[in-house]
């Protein structure tokens, strides 16, 4: 059993073409004010407003956040990290699970079928941070059988936002 919730999976909400050309701006323009917003996608303050309101209410939108060059703040390596674990029951993935939350140099993590239980997105300063935090902190972490490092050399087309 995961840390989400036991297996029940969120029902999608049925979006129409206004409520995707709004989620479109808001997920590159999110500091945009209503007025602004509605005169992009073409609407009227109150409608626009009103829509962004119930998008929130439902989930679509979750958070407003801003997006951060992690090379200006310094975090020059970034690693994609394939985990498998010992053994493959409940209590060991959350451990595993609980352990991973705490750790800011990861920035992302999945847990996937396939050839391997975890992977992880890292981030660090250098080449050395990485290393000391490879070898002292992630492989220490509750039930690791293997690990496997990939640096990104270049990201082509990093997450800006999800398809609507």
């Amino acid at each position: 059993m995961s840390l989400e919730s036991s297996g029940q999976q969120k029902k999608a909400v049925q979006l129409d073409a206004a409520d995707r050309k709004i989620l479109q701006v808001l997920q590159t323009e999110g500091r945009l004010s209503n007025t602004e917003l509605a005169e992009k996608v073409g609407m009227s303050t109150s409608p626009c407003w009103r829509r962004v309101r119930r998008l929130e209410q439902e989930g679509v939108i979750s958070n407003y956040a801003a997006r951060l060059d992690r090379k200006t703040l310094g975090l020059g390596v970034f690693v994609v990290v394939m985990i498998q674990i010992d053994a493959h029951n409940a209590e060991q993935a959350v451990e595993f699970e609980k352990a991973v939350l705490k750790l800011e140099q990861v920035i992302a993590c999945y847990s996937v079928g396939g050839g391997v239980d975890f992977v992880l997105q890292v981030v660090c300063e250098d080449l050395d941070a990485y290393a000391e935090f490879s070898m002292n902190t992630l492989r220490r972490l509750p039930g690791i059988k293997a690990m496997e490092s990939n640096f990104v050399l270049k990201e082509l087309k990093p997450l800006t936002g999800w398809p609507v």
